[in-house]
């Protein structure tokens, strides 16, 4: 890999900083809301324990963001980069969660189209897993233009396999959106 899954990236809205231990507090006090995980399948990220645990696959995967308000300086939530296949010159995009008052502002789309014309620069196609049951951000992924390959059990870092959606997007379908580059 000739290229960075962690680099500091910027725009207009937020700036993602790469994810330290001494960012602990800060991120896992917007991740202490019971509110953030309930369409998530893992629902009791929000319980310290769990969350460390979710956070030290972050820590580990060297490709885990603190999203920072640009606004106001607030952390509004983590995403990251992982599991990049040579191979398939593809990467995954998720572990992403955002403080609710940052849900239907268009937040979420901001950061994604961010990382992803930072990342297509480098890779082919990216995949996202998202939880079968997790309706918001299914729609989410659609609306990047995200098309459904398939659904598998999934074994996020430490926890149990659960059921996930398979999203993929390929580079030449996003290049072919208006407004995105890579």
């Amino acid at each position: 890999m000739s290229f960075s899954i962690q680099p500091v990236l910027e725009n207009e809205k937020a700036i993602l900083v790469p994810l330290t231990e001494a960012d602990f507090d800060t991120v896992y006090a917007v991740a202490s809301d019971k509110n953030v995980w309930a369409h998530h399948p893992n629902k009791d990220r929000w319980k310290e324990e769990v969350f460390r645990v979710y956070f030290d696959g972050g820590i580990q995967s060297k490709g885990a963001f603190r999203i920072i308000d640009k606004a106001t300086g607030e952390t509004a939530g983590s995403t990251r980069f992982y599991d990049y296949d040579e191979k398939d010159n593809s990467i995954l995009i998720g572990y992403t969660f955002y403080a609710t008052k940052y849900w239907g502002t268009g937040f979420n789309p901001s950061i994604k189209k961010l990382m992803l014309d930072y990342i297509f620069q480098y890779v082919d196609k990216v995949y996202l897993h998202v939880g079968a049951t997790n309706f918001r951000s299914q729609i989410a992924v659609d609306r990047l233009g995200a098309v459904k390959i398939m659904e598998k059990d999934v074994a996020y870092h430490g926890e149990p396999p659960k059921l996930n959606f398979i999203y993929e997007i390929p580079k030449a379908a996003w290049l072919a959106q208006p407004g995105n580059k890579g």
